[in-house]
């Protein structure tokens, strides 16, 4: 194996576990939550640093990224966008690329913000080979008073396709977060570590699975990461979520994300339609996606 992560989705990890008490240990505290993601990094470098000092491959980090936009032109809801922003992308990407904090963090969290050692933020900015992105959807942001703790909530588009998670389906947001990603913190390999959709799938036909909703959406994405590599990108691999249908954490075995579907009850796998595009993809090193005629 050459690529080794240290991390996936330290955002989720802290948010799910320690403020919103959704995943293990099931908390919600907004004093926890900073000492949290700052010793997840510290764990990060120093995996980084033991990996390098045994002259191994390459190492680097996975987060999941969601670009957020102001849902009006407001002072307010700029603001809201940039703590939402600081608060899901720029939490862990700062402190490793830039060696420090976002100063929005210090408003979100008040009191409960600590004060780092700076010995610390110089540990945690560990040279990575790669950046691994994991991209669902994006997020249109209002200023929200009542939401705990960033004052910041989403704005649903009523007029967009959303999956079954009610995630808006938004490619061009992909592309956004891949020059985002290479504006701020520069030219580095990224790879597309997740990408995919929970969609209702219809009982099987004659032994095919068909999940239209699914195939577009990938389709969709993909042409969206070639649009961010003509831009300049330096994107290195892609990588469809997932495989199989799977245990969606607290949502059990509800939502379904797999290419391949999954009979719980016999454990019976029928590929999906989606999976059959996806297959063809690949075998013809992409070139499905240049033709109209399949859409």
């Amino acid at each position: 194996v050459k690529l080794w992560v240290t991390l996936n989705e330290p955002w989720v990890v802290v948010d799910g576990g320690y403020l919103q008490g959704v995943l293990a240990p099931g908390q919600r505290n907004v004093f926890a939550a900073p000492y949290a993601s700052h010793h997840l990094l510290r764990a990060h470098a120093a995996a980084v640093k033991a990996y390098r000092a045994e002259g191994r491959h390459q190492i680097g980090l996975v987060v999941n990224l969601e670009p957020k936009y102001p849902a009006t032109e407001t002072l307010a809801d700029f603001a809201a966008t940039m703590r939402a922003d600081a608060y899901w992308n720029r939490q862990y990407l700062d402190p490793v690329f830039l060696g420090t904090y976002p100063p929005e963090l210090a408003e979100i969290f008040g009191a409960a913000w600590p004060s780092f050692p700076a010995a610390d933020l110089d540990m945690i900015r560990q040279p990575l080979d790669f950046l691994g992105i994991n991209y669902y959807s994006r997020q249109v942001v209002q200023h929200d008073p009542g939401d705990w703790p960033l004052k910041a909530s989403r704005v649903r588009q009523p007029r967009q396709t959303h999956t079954g998670l009610d995630w808006e389906v938004y490619p061009q947001g992909l592309t956004d977060i891949l020059e985002w990603v290479t504006r701020r913190y520069g030219p580095l390999p990224l790879y597309i570590t997740e990408n995919g959709a929970a969609f209702y799938d219809p009982p099987h036909v004659e032994g095919t699975a068909a999940d239209p909703l699914r195939q577009h959406y990938l389709r969709d994405h993909l042409r969206a990461a070639l649009e961010a590599r003509r831009k300049g990108v330096d994107l290195r691999g892609y990588f469809a979520w997932s495989l199989l249908d799977n245990f969606e954490w607290a949502y059990g075995y509800s939502q379904r994300f797999g290419l391949v579907h999954v009979n719980y009850a016999t454990q019976q796998r029928t590929i999906k339609t989606s999976g059959q595009f996806y297959a063809e993809m690949i075998r013809s090193h992409g070139a499905t996606l240049e033709s109209k005629t399949k859409d």
